[in-house]
């Protein structure tokens, strides 16, 4: 468990049916698992007065990120879809804050930075300024995919000089690869980020 203040921020990542439910289009293996162990997570940082925010993948029908368009993922989280929406059992607090990646056709995984995929510019997404306004120097981070959106939000978290605690029993892999969950746990680590 992580301790909760007002300088910390609970970041939850992309709990959505496509990804937590295993008739989602690019389920991760455990998603729905993890699910009560955020939500102890949600209710601890909200009893705490710690700001808490969610990220969703919102995707267009059509986008680079998509196999169908030259990527390499299935198509996921299109916008209003089922498959985009937060999984049932997640705790989504009204008046929460929620950050929507990918809903002009951006690549990249980060809660924190999109990729333009035509310029390949990078933009900030609006997370930093919440964070830096709301007081916040610390963030955890729970959620989908270890391995992916996890680990890149974490690493831009460290670049941007916040703290950062990954919640090893809140977070699963991809695993693309064999390993790559636990890889991806080792890069952050050495970054300076602390699996808690």
């Amino acid at each position: 468990m992580a301790a909760y203040d007002r300088t910390t921020a609970l970041v939850v990542v992309d709990v959505q049916n496509d990804f937590a439910d295993p008739g989602g289009s690019l389920h991760v293996p455990g998603g729905a698992e993890i699910i009560p162990r955020i939500n102890e997570e949600i209710a601890r940082a909200s009893d705490a007065g710690a700001l808490v925010v969610y990220s969703q993948d919102w995707h267009p029908p059509h986008t680079p990120h998509f196999q169908q368009d030259g990527g390499i993922w299935p198509v996921h989280c299109v916008a209003g879809s089922w498959g985009a929406a937060f999984h049932p059992a997640l705790d989504v607090r009204a008046g929460r804050e929620i950050i929507r990646k990918g809903a002009r056709g951006e690549d990249g995984y980060s809660v924190f930075s999109v990729r333009d995929v035509h310029e390949g510019t990078v933009c900030p997404t609006e997370l930093e300024g919440l964070l830096r306004g709301a007081g916040v120097t610390r963030i955890v981070l729970a959620g989908l995919a270890t391995d992916y959106c996890v680990k890149e939000t974490a690493l831009d978290a460290r670049r941007l000089g916040f703290e950062v605690d990954i919640l090893r029993a809140a977070v699963r892999a991809v695993d693309l690869q064999p390993g790559d969950g636990d890889r991806a746990l080792a890069a952050v680590a050495a970054a300076g980020a602390r699996i808690r």
